[in-house]
């Protein structure tokens, strides 16, 4: 039972529709309405600059971390049994990511969770995390597309389970699988837009782009 209700705050912590509140706070509108129509860390991005995206991706975030650390209030017989404590802490992860997607607090209308999923990951396998953060980072420097950083970070998630860490916990490593496919599968408009040539880059390296325009320009 206390898993249960464990469980629930975790999805009420990640219904906090970050970049919703801020939009409507500090610019008069809904995220939704622009740009993917999407709202997430992302379409922030795209619609609000970096500097208002990054502090929904950390905040969204900070969701997944402290949902899948509720387990802290349980008793520590619980907290020192394995197996246990990482079931625990996939199903509050859950709970906080379908949050994210379907926000009990902005009519169930979110975005895709994967800066809460990644949280959760965080609190769960910090290892793990800072392979796939390196992934995220590498990807978006040489494209400058977060949907394409986003799914090639899931994919690297599942390979380090699966081979580079050899998780022995069934569950974690069919997670990871379920984790590489949702990514991918919530990405499909993004995906048909990159290859398109249509899908918006972020901001995050304009000064980069700016040289390497300028070099282009003496050279042409």
């Amino acid at each position: 039972m206390n898993e249960l209700l464990l469980i629930i705050l975790a999805y009420l912590i990640g219904s906090i529709p970050t970049s919703v509140w801020v939009s409507k706070r500090f610019f008069g509108i809904d995220i939704r309405d622009y740009g993917s129509g999407n709202a997430g860390a992302t379409n922030t991005y795209r619609v609000l600059g970096s500097k208002w995206g990054t502090f929904v991706m950390i905040i969204d975030m900070l969701k997944g971390v402290i949902a899948t650390s509720l387990y802290v209030v349980l008793p520590l017989r619980l907290q020192h049994n394995d197996l246990y404590l990482t079931n625990l802490m996939i199903g509050l992860g859950l709970g906080a990511v379908l949050g994210h997607i379907f926000p009990l607090w902005a009519g169930f209308r979110g975005g895709k969770g994967v800066a809460t999923l990644f949280g959760m990951i965080v609190a769960i396998q910090p290892e793990v995390a800072i392979y796939c953060i390196g992934v995220f980072l590498v990807v978006l420097y040489l494209t400058r597309f977060v949907s394409l950083s986003s799914m090639l970070a899931g994919v690297a998630f599942a390979i380090c389970i699966l081979f580079i860490f050899n998780d022995d916990v069934t569950l974690y490593r069919i997670f990871s699988v379920a984790v590489a496919l949702l990514v991918i599968l919530t990405h499909q408009k993004n995906i048909n837009r990159i290859l398109n040539g249509t899908e918006s880059k972020v901001p995050i390296f304009k000064y980069r782009d700016r040289r390497k325009q300028k070099r282009k320009d003496l050279m042409d």
